[in-house]
């Protein structure tokens, strides 16, 4: 499995309707994707502009190439995207371990 990890940075002020915009985008778009396995997203306390989206691949093709290279990637954006104050970092993990609980 792989996670992708999105640093999400938002205009200020935007939280409750980003928070609205983000769940529908991944419930509605992303969670269809080939290889979706799952997803968390969480706000920052101290900087609550600031959300780390997690999602769960099956392979790193599903997201790099099936996904991003789909029309659905538009869609996505378009729902996500106008929130932005500057384009999210995104980087690509493999697990080396996990708790058993």
């Amino acid at each position: 499995m792989i996670l992708e990890l999105a640093d999400i940075r938002i205009q200020p002020g935007q939280q409750a309707a980003f928070d609205e915009a983000i769940q529908r985008g991944v419930d509605t778009v992303i969670a269809k994707a080939k290889g979706f396995e799952g997803y968390k997203i969480n706000r920052g306390i101290e900087s609550p502009e600031r959300y780390v989206l997690q999602i769960f691949w099956t392979t790193l093709e599903n997201h790099t190439v099936d996904f991003r290279e789909s029309p659905a990637f538009g869609e996505w954006r378009a729902i996500v995207g106008p929130f932005f104050a500057q384009p999210p970092v995104v980087e690509h993990f493999e697990l080396v371990s996990k708790s058993q609980g």
